[in-house]
C-alpha cells in the first residue's frame, strides 16, 4: 500500500481579520486620512460616470465605485519612495497614491481641502477627459494613468501587461540599496494570464520587493470567477510559487491595511515577494455608469449585499463609534467632495452652444494641439551630444582582424566596466562560458551582480527590463536566445516598452536594449530562424540597428547602449564565427545614429541591404561580373534613423533600387522600405523596385528545403543578371 506523506507550502498562507480592539487601536489620524481619500475617491468616481452619461468621455470609463477600500488600505500603509502601478480599472488605486503624494500627513475632513489635492484631481481629471492639462496630456486617457514623481509609474489596459513592468521597479528598488517596494494591482482575469504566473515565479526567485495585490471583484466582464477557476482564492496561487499570501476582506480598509503592513515587513526586510488579495465588489458595470445587474449577470440581491458593506461606511462608523468625528463632519466633508468635483468640473466644461438647459462640453481650450499627436515617439537624440562618433574611414584607433562574436562580449564588458547602470539579463547569459553562442564570455565573473540568468519566460523578463528602464535608474541589456521567442513577449515589446514613452505624454525615456540573433542556415527550424527586422520596423517606438561587421557591432552597441530609446540590436549566427576588421584598443567609439555605409560604389544599381546578407550581396556583385552596383549597408534600420541622404544620392545616381534581405517575404522589412522608396523617389526611378527575399515559409529543418526558403548571394546573382536583361 503506498505511503501518502501530506506536503505543505513552503510559504506562508493567511486570512486576515479585523477586530474591534483593531479599530480602537488604530491611530486617529490613519482613519480620517481613510475616511478622506476613500470619500475624495468615490466623488471623483461619480463624477466621472456623470461625465460619461453625458458622452464626454471619450473611450471606456472603468468606474471602482466600491473597490476603494482596497487601493486605499494598501497605500496608506506604503512609504516614500515606495511604487505602484495598476490595471484599466485603476482611477482609485491611481488616486489613492497622489493624494498620499501631495498630503503626506493624512487630509483632514474637518478642513476645507487643499489647494495641491485639487490640483492632482483636476490634472486626474483632464487626463481622463483627454484633456492637454492631463498628466500625458491627454494620451493615456483612462486607463494609462502616470505620475512618475508621485510613485504611480502607470495604470495598463492590457491584463496583466503591468505585472513584469512592476517587477522592473521592484529590482531597481532593491538594487539601489533601498528599502521601499513596489505594488502591481490587478484581478481575476490577470491572476490566469501568463505574464502574471511567470513574474510570480521570477519575483520569487529573486526575493524582489514586489507585491502582488490582487483585487478580487467576483467578475470579469460578466463571467463569475468561479467560472473559470477551480480556487477562487486567488491568492492561493501564492504559496505555489514561494510567496507568503495574505487574504482580506477588500471592505474593510483597515484590514487591507494591516495586511499590507505585515506584507511591506516581509518584502523590506528582504524576504522576498508577496501577494495580497482583497474581496471586492464593483457597483457598476465593466464599463459606463450602470450597475452589472441591468445586464442580468449577477442579482441585485447580491449588489445590495456587497453595498450593506460600503468601506466608506465602515470607517464611518468606526469614526462616530469612536468619537473622533461626528456624523455632520462627515456628511459635511461628502458634501464638500462633492462640490469640490462639481468644482473641477466649471474648469473643464461650458454650456453647450444652442444646447438644452444643462448640456455640457469640453471647452475648446483645454483640448491637445492636433500638431501634439506624433510628439515624443522616440526622444531628440539630444542624449548624443558631445558624444565620440567615429566609422571606419575617421577611427583613429587600431583595426584588426577581429572574430566578431569576441567583438560583441569585448564591448559589452567595457561598457559595463564604465556604466554601472548597464544590467544584462537572458537565458543562460550567466553560463556556458558567455552563453550559448559565448556573447557575455567572461561577463559574469567581472559584474556577479549584473549578469542575471532568467528562467525561459521571456514575457516577465523583458517586462522586468522595461520596468527597470522606465525607472531610469539602470540600463537593461536583454537577450533573447532567439528572435522568434519575440513573440512570446510581443505585448511587453510592442504594447509596454515600445509604446510607453509616447503613451505617457513623451516626456520620460525608456533606456532598454534587446539583443536578438537571426539563426537561418543553422538547422533550427521555423520556430527559431527568422528575421524580426520587418515586424519591429513596424513598430513605431524601436530603433532597430543591424551590425555586419566586428567594426560596427562595437560603434553600433556603443549607441544603443547611449540613446534613450528602446534599441533592438539584431545580429546574425552566421556572423558570430566570421572575422572583419575592429577595434583592438578603443571600444568607446559610437557609430552615428541614422549613417548607412557604402560598401561598393557603383552607377547602374543601387542595392540595399543589412545583416548578414551584406556580405553575401557583396559576393554576389562580384560573381554578376557586368552589373555596376553600388552596395549600401543600411546599419540603422527604423523609419526615424534610416539614412534618406545616402539612398537619395545612390538613387539619383543610379536610377534602380534592389532591396535584398534573407528572411521571408511576409515579414520582409523590403515591403515597407520599397513603398517608402517609391513615394520619396518616384522621379528618379527608371524601373520598378526589385527584391531578393526568401520563401513565403519559414525555413525548415532540411538543410535542403531550409536553403530553399532564404536568400543568400546566389539569388542576389540572379535578380542582377535579370535587372541586366541577361
Amino acid at each position: 500500500m503506498a505511503e501518502h506523506i501530506s506536503l505543505t507550502p513552503g510559504a506562508p498562507w493567511v486570512q486576515l481579520e479585523t477586530t474591534q480592539a483593531d479599530w480602537d487601536a488604530a491611530e486617529p489620524g490613519l482613519l480620517t486620512a481613510m475616511f478622506s481619500q476613500l470619500v475624495l475617491v468615490r466623488a471623483f468616481e461619480e463624477f466621472v460616470l456623470e461625465l460619461a452619461a453625458e458622452g464626454l468621455i471619450h473611450g471606456p470609463a472603468h468606474s471602482s465605485i466600491g473597490q476603494e477600500g482596497g487601493a486605499v488600505g494598501s497605500v496608506l500603509a506604503l512609504i516614500p519612495g515606495d511604487t505602484v502601478n495598476g490595471s484599466h480599472r485603476g482611477h482609485h488605486q491611481f488616486l489613492a497614491k497622489v493624494l498620499q503624494h501631495v498630503a503626506p500627513e493624512g487630509i483632514d475632513p474637518t478642513e476645507p481641502l487643499p489647494q495641491a489635492v485639487r490640483d492632482v484631481m483636476l490634472t486626474t481629471l483632464a487626463e481622463i477627459c483627454g484633456l492637454d492639462r492631463g498628466f500625458s496630456h491627454g494620451r493615456g486617457g483612462s486607463m494609462h494613468l502616470q505620475w512618475i514623481e508621485a510613485g504611480a509609474i502607470g495604470t495598463n489596459a492590457i491584463v496583466g501587461g503591468g505585472v513584469p513592468l512592476a517587477a522592473g521597479s521592484a529590482w531597481a528598488h532593491k538594487h539601489a540599496g533601498t528599502d521601499n517596494a513596489a505594488v502591481t494591482y490587478f484581478g481575476d482575469g490577470a491572476s490566469n494570464i501568463g505574464s502574471t504566473l511567470e513574474t510570480f515565479n521570477l519575483a520569487a526567485a529573486w526575493h524582489l520587493p514586489l507585491c502582488f495585490f490582487i483585487e478580487n471583484n467576483l467578475y470579469a466582464v460578466s463571467t463569475h470567477v468561479s467560472e473559470v477557476t477551480a480556487d477562487a482564492r486567488l491568492s492561493g496561487r501564492g504559496p505555489g510559487f514561494g510567496l507568503a499570501s495574505w487574504k482580506v476582506d477588500g471592505m474593510d480598509p483597515l484590514a487591507v491595511y494591516l495586511a499590507m503592513k505585515e506584507a511591506g515587513d516581509h518584502m523590506r526586510s528582504g524576504q522576498g515577494a508577496t501577494v495580497v488579495e482583497a474581496d471586492v465588489y464593483r457597483y457598476f458595470h465593466q464599463n459606463g455608469p450602470f450597475p452589472g445587474s441591468a445586464f442580468r449577470y449577477r442579482s441585485k440581491e447580491e449588489e445590495a449585499e456587497w453595498k450593506d458593506r460600503d468601506p466608506i461606511d465602515c470607517v464611518a462608523g468606526h469614526l462616530v463609534r469612536r468619537g473622533l468625528l461626528t456624523a455632520e463632519q462627515l456628511d459635511g466633508f461628502r458634501a464638500q467632495a462633492k462640490a469640490a468635483m462639481a468644482d473641477l468640473g466649471e474648469v473643464l466644461l461650458e454650456p453647450l452652444p444652442g444646447g438644452k438647459p444643462g448640456q455640457r462640453r469640453i471647452k475648446e481650450s483645454e483640448w491637445p494641439d492636433p500638431a501634439f499627436v506624433d510628439v515624443g515617439i522616440r526622444g531628440d537624440l539630444s542624449e548624443f551630444d558631445g558624444v565620440r562618433t567615429a566609422d571606419s574611414d575617421s577611427f583613429a584607433g587600431t583595426l584588426e582582424q577581429v572574430k566578431f562574436i569576441d567583438a560583441v562580449a569585448t564591448v559589452m564588458g567595457r561598457r559595463m566596466e564604465t556604466d554601472e547602470r548597464i544590467i544584462v539579463m537572458g537565458e543562460d547569459v550567466h553560463r556556458l562560458s558567455g552563453g550559448t553562442n559565448g556573447a557575455t564570455k567572461g561577463l559574469k565573473d567581472r559584474f556577479p551582480d549584473r549578469v542575471l540568468g532568467t528562467p525561459i519566460a521571456e514575457n516577465a523578463f523583458a517586462g522586468l527590463g522595461g520596468g527597470m528602464a522606465m525607472d531610469g535608474r539602470f540600463r537593461p541589456v536583454v537577450e533573447f536566445m532567439y528572435a522568434d521567442f519575440m513573440w512570446v513577449a510581443a505585448d511587453q515589446l510592442f504594447n509596454q516598452i515600445g509604446k510607453a514613452r509616447h503613451m505617457f505624454g513623451g516626456k520620460d525615456s525608456v533606456p532598454f536594449v534587446l539583443r536578438s540573433k537571426v539563426a537561418m542556415g543553422t538547422g533550427y527550424g521555423s520556430q527559431h530562424s527568422m528575421d524580426p527586422t520587418g515586424v519591429f520596423a513596424m513598430q513605431p517606438g524601436w530603433r532597430i540597428v543591424a551590425p555586419s561587421n566586428p567594426f560596427d557591432y562595437v560603434g553600433l552597441m556603443n549607441a544603443a547602449l547611449q540613446c534613450e530609446d528602446p534599441v533592438v540590436v539584431i545580429e546574425a549566427v552566421d556572423l558570430y564565427n566570421s572575422t572583419g576588421l575592429g577595434p583592438v584598443d578603443d571600444f568607446d567609439y559610437c557609430l552615428p545614429v541614422g549613417k548607412a555605409a557604402v560598401r561598393r560604389e557603383g552607377s547602374q544599381v543601387t542595392i540595399l541591404t543589412y545583416l548578414m546578407m551584406t556580405n553575401f550581396v557583396l559576393d554576389a556583385v562580384e560573381q554578376a561580373g557586368d552589373v555596376d552596383a553600388e552596395v549600401i549597408d543600411l546599419r540603422w534600420l527604423d523609419r526615424a534613423s534610416i539614412d534618406w541622404d545616402t539612398i537619395g544620392a545612390s538613387i539619383r545616381k543610379t536610377g534602380t533600387v534592389l532591396i535584398a534581405e534573407q528572411g521571408a517575404v511576409g515579414t520582409g522589412y523590403g515591403a515597407w522600405l520599397a513603398d517608402e522608396i517609391q513615394r520619396r523617389y518616384f522621379d528618379w526611378l527608371d524601373a520598378p523596385i526589385q527584391r531578393v527575399t526568401g520563401g513565403v515559409a519559414s525555413p525548415s529543418i532540411s538543410k535542403v528545403l531550409e536553403r530553399a526558403a532564404i536568400a543568400q548571394a546566389p539569388e542576389v546573382v540572379a535578380k542582377l543578371n535579370e535587372i541586366a536583361g541577361y
